[in-house]
């Protein structure tokens, strides 16, 4: 795989594998188009604005702690954004791009692979380029501990929040649901502001990172390799873009394929999308073309 990486110009952020290329929203050039939380993360989460908002003092219903100890984190976590933010180049309430890769690199995640994801899954980030101050606050607040290595919640210090992301790293591609958290959240940050889809070439580069170390790689229960196949049936196949419902129901199936690869879970009349359904044919078709070519050549 072509490294997976930040590139930066005068003018726009970028990530690039192999002829993919997501563009990363340099804010700052926009600042009348900047989505708020509510408009791009809320349905995802569940949330309401409202609920979103830091002014109000609001918290979600499951903030641990209240009163003066969960007042004195807000402060503590509105200090931390704040030294992480350039004055000169973002806004008050938001990471700009470079200000964004300059954290998670001092969390430790590596921009070469999908570890940088479950930060922002954390932090609620509404695009890949971008943090906003709620969602940072309210995201770091409401962190639940790593079942059997925690015991509370993350410390408003930017050493915890470091040693926390270490642990889910640790976990990240054994526990289905986290990951599964993760995946999901990468459709909602993943998009274009304006769109209701990914884009296919946008989506394939995330599929790469993401069923690859540290993720968790789609390999069959019977050692195939289903996220080659999957990318080249893409590629022969399918040039529309993928909906929502085709991102989560991937996961779904790629769970599928690793307890059972030889797809007899799979039925005509089940509830797969179309194209899922278009890709076991080809699947199928492609095993059966390759079983026949090893019989010609033991004949041969």
């Amino acid at each position: 795989m072509v490294p997976f990486r930040f590139e930066s110009d005068s003018s726009s952020y970028r990530i690039t594998e192999g002829t993919a290329l997501l563009k990363l929203q340099n804010l700052s050039r926009h600042p009348s188009t900047k989505p708020t939380m509510g408009s791009r993360a809320t349905d995802f989460f569940g949330l309401r604005p409202s609920r979103m908002s830091v002014a109000d003092g609001s918290s979600r219903r499951y903030f641990q702690g209240s009163g003066s100890g969960g007042q004195s984190k807000d402060a503590q976590l509105h200090k931390i954004f704040d030294d992480l933010r350039n004055p000169k180049e973002d806004d008050k309430d938001t990471l700009g791009a470079d200000s964004t890769m300059k954290y998670l690199q001092k969390l430790g995640a590596n921009l070469e692979d999908a570890s940088f994801f479950i930060i922002l899954e954390i932090v609620q980030a509404p695009s890949i380029g971008e943090i906003t101050r709620s969602g940072f606050v309210e995201g770091w607040k409401s962190a639940a501990p790593v079942s059997g290595l925690e015991t509370r919640g993350v410390d408003a210090k930017l050493e915890a929040q470091k040693q926390h992301f270490s642990r889910l790293l640790g976990t990240f591609s054994t526990d289905k649901d986290l990951f599964k958290k993760v995946y999901r959240s990468v459709f909602v940050f993943g998009k274009e502001r304006d769109q209701r889809a990914l884009n296919l070439d946008t989506a394939v580069t995330y599929w790469s990172l993401l069923f690859s170390a540290p993720g968790r790689r789609w390999i069959s229960s019977t050692g195939e390799d289903l996220l080659a196949e999957w990318k080249a049936f893409l590629a022969e196949n399918w040039t529309r873009s993928v909906n929502r419902d085709m991102w989560n129901m991937t996961l779904e199936f790629a769970y599928k394929t690793m307890e059972d690869g030889t797809l007899g879970f799979w039925s005509e009349d089940g509830a797969w999308p179309g194209v899922i359904d278009d890709f076991v044919a080809w699947y199928k078709a492609s095993k059966d073309k390759d079983k026949a070519t090893a019989v010609m050549d033991i004949d041969a």
